[in-house]
């Protein structure tokens, strides 16, 4: 049986399910394990089950003992992980893809809808009791006959533009390459980011992060948009460049962003606290049950089928 390390809690089935499989190591106090730790703690184990809060540099990776063969991430992200350095040293990595499609879509929804729809002042007063209603209290933006623009049109990207366009809004894309029809449900493609972004009321950001996409939303890019646009990020955080967006918010290029996913999570930039046109979330994209166990029993079975072919299918190293 072979031994696996699980840096995280689970939920109570998922764990079941691993100590049927394999002789399992959890993280009882569901602590967050220090690089340190984290290498002591894998020292006779065949692999590890890791989550996103788990750091995996070329360092940690390389003092890793060598039994270590595969490192199955609880996400569908892996920039937690140098995969190099892993290839380097044997270990194979894998994540969890299309299991968190629909739940991070929902989440891409809600983004939109809060920061057009002011939704954090209106909990404020809500909370703060009082109010005085006025023909102009609290006016947001309205989604229908909106542009949404939406960068990365993968699986997430599709959901968030097939509920949107229930919602009257219409669907604007850049992608690597263009979908086909039946894919792109009737929205319009562009080949580059300035022409997307031009036509962006809305800016839904989707794309996964890579040497490619980080800061792609800067200082230039954010001067693309119409003034008083929406920016919105389901995506990850290392794709916008935070000073320059708080900059665009407090001089009104930008109206309001909604974002779940920030550069050195759980430590977001404290500039968007200062702005009431921020409508922020603590990264709950793929928070409901029924995803939170297809990830984690996909992580296991990750770890299952390479230990019985050698090879995983969502091995992405």
């Amino acid at each position: 049986m072979k031994k696996i390390l699980v840096t995280r809690r689970l939920l109570r089935s998922c764990e079941d399910k691993a100590k049927e499989i394999f002789d399992v190591n959890f993280n009882l106090n569901d602590e967050l394990y220090s690089q340190q730790k984290l290498i002591e703690l894998s020292k006779g184990y065949d692999g590890i089950l890791s989550s996103l809060t788990d750091k995996l540099d070329a360092e940690t990776i390389s003092k890793l003992p060598d039994t270590i063969k595969i490192i199955s991430n609880f996400a569908v992200g892996f920039g937690n992980i140098d995969l190099e350095a892993a290839k380097n040293k044997g270990i194979a990595v894998t994540n969890t893809p299309d299991v968190l499609t629909d739940a991070t879509a929902e989440i891409g929804v809600l983004l939109i809808l809060g920061a057009c729809r002011r939704a954090s002042e209106g909990i404020e007063g809500a909370r703060e009791g009082g109010w005085k209603w006025s023909a102009d209290y609290l006016i947001g933006k309205q989604l229908t006959g909106a542009r949404l623009g939406i960068l990365g049109m993968g699986r997430i990207g599709q959901k968030i533009a097939k509920i949107a366009k229930s919602l009257g809004m219409v669907i604007h894309y850049h992608n690597r390459s263009k979908l086909n029809a039946e894919k792109e449900q009737g929205a319009t493609y562009h080949d580059n980011l300035k022409d997307l972004m031009s036509v962006s009321d809305v800016l839904s950001i989707c794309c996964p992060a890579s040497k490619e996409t980080i800061d792609m939303i800067n200082k230039e890019t954010i001067e693309y948009l119409p003034k008083g646009a929406v920016v919105t990020n389901v995506a990850r955080g290392d794709i916008v460049d935070d000073e320059a967006m708080i900059d665009a918010l407090e001089r009104r290029k930008v109206y309001a962003v909604g974002l779940d996913v920030y550069k050195n999570e759980p430590n977001l930039n404290p500039g968007y606290l200062k702005h009431k046109s921020a409508f922020i979330l603590p990264h709950l994209g793929s928070a409901t049950k029924e995803t939170r166990t297809a990830m984690a029993n996909l992580a296991i079975d990750n770890i299952d089928e390479f230990f019985n072919t050698g090879n995983c299918k969502n091995k992405v190293n």
